[in-house]
């Protein structure tokens, strides 16, 4: 295996327990809260320093992925964004489903 191979690989791993961090995060907590980025990449971080900064960005890459499989929203000022174009500070909650009446039609 390669050196590129391997950090893609990592890359992969790395991702998928983010995403995981991100939902496992979510459900521990109430159903409308939501979760800082550095919460998942403090989660998922392994040493005792601030590495886990160089986790940002792979977090709001996993936070993106989780939008894109309607599993999250990622917001900014209690708002839903587009996660590609979010500046600055953001937030992750559940994705808000439409609510049904009950005859199962959308409200």
């Amino acid at each position: 295996m390669t050196g590129r191979q391997e950090a893609t690989g990592l890359q992969e791993v790395t991702g998928r327990h983010l995403e995981q961090a991100i939902l496992n995060l979510l459900e521990r907590r109430g159903p409308t809260a939501t979760i800082c980025p550095s919460d998942a990449a403090r989660a998922v971080y392994q040493g005792d320093d601030d590495g886990w900064r160089d986790l940002m960005e792979p977090t709001r890459r996993a936070a993106r992925r989780l939008v894109a499989t309607g599993e999250v929203e990622v917001t900014r000022g209690g708002r839903a964004v587009d996660p590609a174009g979010a500046r600055g500070p953001v937030r992750i909650r559940r994705a808000r489903r439409p609510t049904t009446r009950a005859d199962g039609a959308s409200a």
